[in-house]
């Protein structure tokens, strides 16, 4: 194996305190798509469908074991997608572990602020899990309970149900299904976008809501982040409007 490509097996697995015994499961984990292309090796794909059931397992059962015995089929649901989305997981995997810095790549692909940062950090649960004879509870613990350190805090400050939030709020106060249509624009580049929502209006126009012609998104790597953070900021405005 060349001798650059083990010298970062060997640094990540000493991030997560753990010696693989197939290391290729690891070097297969860390490959993207792109870079397997051009070169006729393994890439992340299968292992990021392995290790995104995985998490889903392990999610489940610490919601059942942490949350007060939760058994709700939806709250159950609708955590797990909190702790288990793109956002959360490209977070974790850039601020956290540095994850980054361990992705073989094409030469010119961009890794941050893109959905790469979370396949990645499912498949090494699926490559570590298959190592380790599928343990289950070696994942959780070499990787949920050393890299999700804020647990609750992703939970209660999730925006991923914010546009549910906003249209519930809309049809409990004013007895209309309405629709929320927002412009967009890229301030950024095709390579690293960053967009923003901007002239939210809300439909039908006869409900006379009027929101402020100042409110835009904060800047985002995608329009569904731009989304969210707008959906946030009419619900809080118009909390305050209506109560």
């Amino acid at each position: 194996m060349n001798p650059e490509i083990t010298t970062i097996l060997s640094k990540f697995q000493e991030l997560i305190k753990y010696k693989f015994k197939q290391e290729e499961l690891l070097k297969e984990a860390l490959t993207t798509p792109q870079l397997a292309n051009e070169i006729g090796i393994n890439d992340y794909n299968f292992l990021e469908t392995l290790g995104d059931a995985v998490l889903k397992i392990i999610f489940i059962t610490k919601l059942y074991n942490d949350g007060k015995g939760i058994r709700d089929p939806g709250t159950i649901t609708k955590i797990k997608q909190k702790l288990e989305n793109d956002n959360i997981l490209r977070k974790i995997a850039l601020e956290k572990m540095n994850l980054d810095k361990f992705i073989f790549k094409s030469e010119k692909q961009k890794i941050k602020n893109t959905k790469v940062l979370a396949d990645v950090f499912e498949a090494i649960c699926g490559a570590l899990y298959l190592d380790s004879g599928r343990n289950i509870n070696l994942v959780e613990k070499k990787i949920v309970n050393r890299f999700y350190t804020d647990y609750s805090s992703i939970i209660s400050s999730s925006k991923i149900f914010i546009k549910n939030e906003l249209i519930e709020y809309l049809q409990k106060k004013f007895r209309i299904t309405p629709r929320i249509l927002c412009e967009y624009e890229n301030l950024g580049t095709d390579n690293e976008p960053k967009w923003v929502a901007k002239n939210p209006k809300i439909f039908p126009e006869d409900l006379k809501i009027t929101l402020p012609k100042d409110l835009i998104s904060k800047k985002s790597s995608s329009i569904g982040g731009a989304d969210q953070d707008i959906y946030e900021k009419i619900l809080m405005y118009l909390r305050r409007q209506y109560f």
